[in-house]
């Protein structure tokens, strides 16, 4: 019991932390490791989102898009991953704002998503992008009531 440490985490200690579980620890790969180094790819807070625990297994991300149809979002999963993008062209108007507070820019929002939770589905309406995530549950951990 004398090798026991406790861990006050910060972000400076994670490397150092996931190095001693890679180290001595048995059964995960790279992959697993790698996903935790390579969280944060999107480095602005633009688009803001809410993300709403609605059960057990079902989440909801929804992501304010003012000013965007839906022809201008793509969203797509790739490598466990979810991508949202939005692409606006600029125009060149000759429109004086007096005030200009709707963030109207392109932008690149990805979240990494665990490997038991799929997207069940995406729709855009009102200006809200909104994505219902899953948990899946294998069949083997699944309740099964026998009386």
């Amino acid at each position: 019991m004398t090798n026991l440490t406790t861990w006050k985490l910060n972000t400076s200690d994670l490397p150092n932390l996931f190095d001693k579980i890679q180290r001595y620890g048995l059964g995960y790969d790279d992959y697993f490791f790698d996903k935790f180094y390579n969280l944060h790819e999107t480095s602005s807070n633009y688009p803001p989102y809410n993300y709403i625990k609605l059960d057990n297994v079902t989440a909801k991300l929804e992501i304010a898009l003012a000013g965007f149809k839906k022809k201008e979002v793509n969203v797509y999963t790739q490598d466990g991953k979810l991508f949202v993008e939005g692409k606006k062209e600029d125009k060149e108007t000759e429109t004086t704002y007096i005030h200009k507070g709707l963030a109207q820019r392109s932008f690149t929002r990805v979240w990494t998503i665990s490997e038991d939770t799929e997207v069940r589905s995406v729709d855009f309406e009102d200006g809200i992008l909104t994505v219902v995530f899953g948990r899946v549950v294998p069949e083997n951990h699944k309740r099964k009531d026998w009386f």
